[in-house]
């Protein structure tokens, strides 16, 4: 496989999107923050002693959660930065497919009547921009397809896997420790 990290560094690609993932992991947090606070205050507005003990407890367990998910994401764009790597197979296609239109592109460089061409997946392209290394730029198009949707899928299983131990484990265990005492115990018991 031809280096293409030189290119994508160049391109400001990655760099150009990097606060993206994780602006949208912080949202994703706040977002799931409301949710469990409603539902939580929603289920002990009968026992308003423990409600501080919860909602601070809860706080601090997503505040972490997602500190740990803004530190994973920045880690994996980082990682995409760094590498040219992929054993996707789209990728070879997607550029088979991209160099398939190198005939119109050679044509419209040698004739020299347009300035622009139309090249899928790619929209209209500037031959200047294509005149060098046409090769490189078409790989660098299919790869930044398969970085994208790595990006997102990544993403996507971290926080379903995140949100779902949450739920499942970690708020249980969080309000049966230290921060909330044995109160929480006896309100979880089903009185005579």
């Amino acid at each position: 496989m031809t280096n293409i990290y030189p290119a994508m560094l160049s391109s400001g690609k990655v760099k150009g999107i990097e606060s993206r993932p994780i602006e949208f992991v912080e949202k994703v947090w706040s977002y799931v923050e409301e949710v469990v606070m409603s539902v939580l205050m929603h289920n002990t507005e009968n026992y308003c002693q423990h409600q501080s003990c919860i909602r601070r407890a809860s706080h601090n367990l997503i505040t972490r959660m997602k500190e740990w998910s803004v530190k994973w994401m920045k880690e994996t764009v980082e990682m995409e930065s760094l590498t040219d790597y992929t054993c996707n197979p789209e990728y070879v296609s997607e550029w088979t497919r991209l160099m398939g239109q190198q005939d119109s592109f050679m044509n419209a460089l040698l004739t020299g009547e347009h300035s622009t061409i139309p090249v899928e997946g790619m929209g209209k392209v500037a031959v200047g921009d294509l005149r060098q290394y046409p090769d490189l730029k078409m790989r660098m198009t299919a790869y930044w397809k398969v970085v994208l949707r790595r990006l997102v899928d990544c993403m996507a299983l971290h926080l379903q896997l995140n949100i779902s131990k949450l739920v499942n484990k970690d708020l249980e265990i969080e309000f049966l420790g230290p921060n909330c005492g044995g109160g929480i115990e006896k309100m979880l018991q089903e009185s005579p």
